[in-house]
């Protein structure tokens, strides 16, 4: 059997059960409420692991062309289903993926986390820093947060923790182990707020964003890393210190995890021509990304993020450092088209048959009545926001189940558009830190045992409290120097 019976049998429920029971509400067309019951089921498929989210989402497809909640001419509504596979962001994503293959197929990405290790690592908290900053230089490229804080920086942490022999197999994962995977884990959500490319949801939101505002608010690529800098620099700095507070480990002077580092540098030797290439290609992407070309020369010199990201596989490949199997292989990537494609697609049309509205003025009205005031009422909305994610088991799931109707909610209640905006679209990544399933990094550290369950979800929830509180203080006072509010 392709799918897990009773999962599918609870989506199945919810969908037919919001389709033929529940009558649409005043002032929602029917086929926007046929619509959101397609989307419910997916939504809670996904919650339920019923199937791979790739193959779900070719099930929405195909539910959405054949109901026709979109067209009642058939041509017309397979062509709505497949609309969003021309999304440019959605590309973005997934080429940028393909991408940061490289960065592990080279080695730059352990050389990069070993190098930083050799600078800092002459005390623990040295090394929790240095798997920060590390995990930071190589998150502009690497949209796959998983890749990134799992197959790229987890190996690194395990080897600095078993050359201390802190090991969850003896019982010795309190000497240096435990913390080094809770820095390991929670630099994860950190990096994935910093730039649109660090996670693959971040282009969602920036569409969700635009579409909300009428294009009034696009988020470039350089506006979002820039609007993301002082608070991600603020969070890098307190997490590792909150983390040794909160667990402080046994072995606090580590002299010889800088000279394990080196040595694991002198074994890899000088840098060979596939990490001098991606090298080169990562500088470009910055370049490129952050609009350098265009501000010296004029803006006949831009170009899109997902144009850009296209080069940058160009000359991977042309140079031989990723091969057509490479990209073949890269079934992560493949995946997250379709996936993306789909959830995007019932997301627009959810906004474009009046749903969001109508879901958006109920909480506005239910807040509202409340008396707070905009800052009241929006705290309100940001917390009810990060925390229901504890349902979720997908970060992507979740942005698009919930943050058009509470982003639209905050602006009507008084939130200044682009500050709230910010604030929404970090919190889309800082909801990762509280449990063990947030998203597909968790389960990979949490797996190996150095945490229990217990230590994990405190960890989780101090440093969501932490985090939250720098995009909105230190956030805040930045994005008010830079004019945006």
């Amino acid at each position: 059997m392709g799918f897990k019976p009773i999962a599918m049998a609870v989506a199945c429920a919810i969908g037919l059960l919001i389709w033929f029971v529940i009558p649409p509400p005043e002032g929602v067309a029917p086929n926007a409420w046929q619509l959101l019951a397609l989307f419910a089921a997916t939504i809670a498929a996904i919650i339920g692991k019923a199937m791979p989210i790739g193959a779900l989402s070719m099930l929405a497809i195909a539910l959405v062309a054949i109901t026709g909640v979109t067209s009642d001419k058939p041509a017309v509504a397979i062509a709505d289903a497949l609309s969003s596979f021309a999304n440019p962001l959605i590309w973005l994503i997934g080429v940028s993926i393909m991408i940061s293959r490289a960065l592990i197929k080279t080695g730059l990405g352990a050389r990069i986390g070993y190098g930083f290790i050799a600078l800092f690592g002459r005390r623990t908290l040295g090394i929790g820093y240095a798997l920060a900053l590390a995990e930071l230089s190589i998150a502009p490229v690497t949209p796959s947060n998983t890749a990134r804080g799992g197959a790229i920086m987890h190996p690194i942490m395990r080897s600095i923790a078993g050359s201390f022999e802190s090991d969850p197999k003896e019982g010795t994962e309190g000497r240096i182990g435990k913390y080094l995977a809770l820095v390991n884990y929670h630099a994860n959500p950190i990096t994935s707020a910093m730039f649109i490319t660090a996670t693959a949801p971040n282009p969602l939101v920036v569409k969700l964003i635009a579409d909300a505002t009428g294009a009034q608010i696009s988020i470039s690529w350089s506006m979002w890393a820039l609007a993301m800098l002082l608070p991600g620099l603020v969070g890098i700095a307190l997490m590792p210190l909150v983390l040794y507070w909160l667990y402080p480990p046994q072995i606090t002077r580590t002299p010889d995890a800088a000279q394990f580092a080196r040595a694991k540098l002198a074994e890899r030797g000088a840098l060979n021509r596939g990490e001098k290439i991606m090298l080169a290609v990562f500088v470009l992407l910055l370049l490129l990304w952050a609009g350098v070309p265009a501000m010296l020369f004029g803006s006949a010199w831009a170009l899109d993020p997902t144009t850009t990201a296209f080069i940058g596989l160009a000359a991977l490949l042309l140079t031989g450092v990723l091969d057509w199997e490479d990209v073949l292989k890269e079934k992560s990537a493949w995946d997250t088209i379709v996936w993306f494609a789909a959830l995007v697609m019932m997301a627009s049309y959810l906004s474009k048959l009046g749903l969001i509205a109508w879901f958006s003025k109920s909480i506005e009205t239910g807040i509202g009545s409340l008396g707070l005031g905009w800052g009241g009422a929006v705290a309100l909305l940001l917390l009810a926001y990060v925390y229901a994610h504890y349902l979720f088991a997908s970060t992507t799931a979740h942005i698009t189940a919930m943050f058009a109707a509470f982003f639209v909610a905050g602006m009507a209640l008084g939130a200044p558009p682009l500050p709230f905006a910010l604030l929404m679209a970090a919190a889309s990544s800082l909801m990762m830190t509280l449990t063990h399933y947030a998203t597909g990094t968790s389960p990979v550290i949490f797996g190996s045992g150095y945490t229990t369950l217990g230590e994990w979800w405190k960890a989780g929830f101090v440093m969501s409290v932490v985090l939250l509180l720098v995009w909105a203080l230190a956030g805040g006072v930045w994005w008010k120097l830079l004019g945006y509010w």
